[in-house]
């Protein structure tokens, strides 16, 4: 990410072939928040949702701050203001998808916050084609959402949560979409810096000195990485070179990896009906990627920071 791409032609910013290094960028991001969601579960008897929070976020910050090295850059005043709305998305999101994880099972709470995005692409769509493969992705999450006795045993407060993530994951969309068009790696660590300035009361409430034990702060590092820097950076090469509505489609990827990875690292099991909705949602993805979305610009491609 330090070399300038060259200038893009009109014809070289659409179809699917083009895109390709887009998609697996976004989908490398999603498996790194999959495996980070199954981990950071498990620091929650430990230092609570918000520890946990303040942990990730603040860890990737520090690492990306010191990457990115913003104030060497010369912000506009209207810009700061985009990386502050960005950065309060970003950190409320990952608070409330945190605090919903304490009640509500990690597919399900993923599966909820993927609505936003799913509005995110319902409404930067312009063709009848567009709303098929979005038809296809919502049948597959509505598959993976609980059903009966079990949907009733779910605290609503963690529904609720995971409702609230799934709307500030589409303002992140669209405000990432924004900063992303010049210094997005500078403006990424601005944002993620005032992502913890937001978890911070939060985390020192629930877990005070116990975020500082050696243990802690290697987990929180470990978090940072797998959960933030990297996912998030990825996240921020694809937003620049995907339209809006395929990176909202795509994104529902995001519960089949939560599925895939409660499986291989909390041993959870999946039915019958989970596994037709995941291939519902992989059917959505590969449909999307494939087609391209030609007719779609996408954002202006600038220069990377050095």
């Amino acid at each position: 990410m330090n070399e300038a791409p060259a200038a893009s032609s009109p014809s070289s910013t659409h179809g699917g072939a083009s895109n390709w290094p887009a998609v697996l960028a976004l989908v490398g991001s999603m498996a790194s928040l999959a495996a980070g969601a199954s981990f950071a579960t498990q620091l929650f008897p430990r230092v609570g949702a918000t520890g946990t929070t303040l942990l990730r976020v603040g860890f990737a910050s520090l690492l990306l701050l010191i990457f990115w090295r913003p104030w060497r850059v010369r912000w506009e005043r209207r810009e700061l203001g985009g990386v502050l709305l960005f950065g309060l998305a970003l950190g409320g999101m990952n608070l409330c998808f945190y605090l919903s994880l304490r009640t509500v099972p990690l597919g399900v709470a993923i599966a909820i916050e993927l609505l936003g995005p799913l509005a995110v692409a319902v409404t930067h769509s312009h063709r009848s084609r567009d709303f098929i493969w979005i038809a296809v992705a919502a049948a597959g999450i509505a598959l993976l959402l609980p059903m009966g006795d079990f949907a009733r045993s779910l605290d609503p407060r963690g529904l609720g949560f995971a409702l609230a993530a799934g709307a500030l994951w589409a303002a992140y969309i669209v405000l990432g979409k924004r900063v992303a068009r010049r210094n997005p790696g500078p403006a990424l660590a601005l944002g993620l810096s005032v992502g913890t300035l937001l978890a911070l009361p939060f985390g020192v409430m629930t877990a005070g000195s116990h975020l500082l034990t050696p243990a802690m702060l290697g987990a929180g590092l470990a978090l940072a990485l797998l959960s933030s820097a990297l996912p998030y950076s990825l996240e921020m090469f694809a937003l620049r070179r995907l339209p809006t509505q395929t990176f909202g489609v795509l994104l529902s990827l995001e519960p089949v990896l939560g599925a895939m990875s409660g499986w291989l690292f909390l041993h959870q099991r999946l039915g019958a009906i989970q596994w037709l909705a995941i291939l519902c949602v992989v059917a959505a993805s590969v449909g999307v990627a494939a087609s391209g979305m030609p007719g779609e610009e996408p954002p202006p491609v600038g220069p990377e920071p050095p």
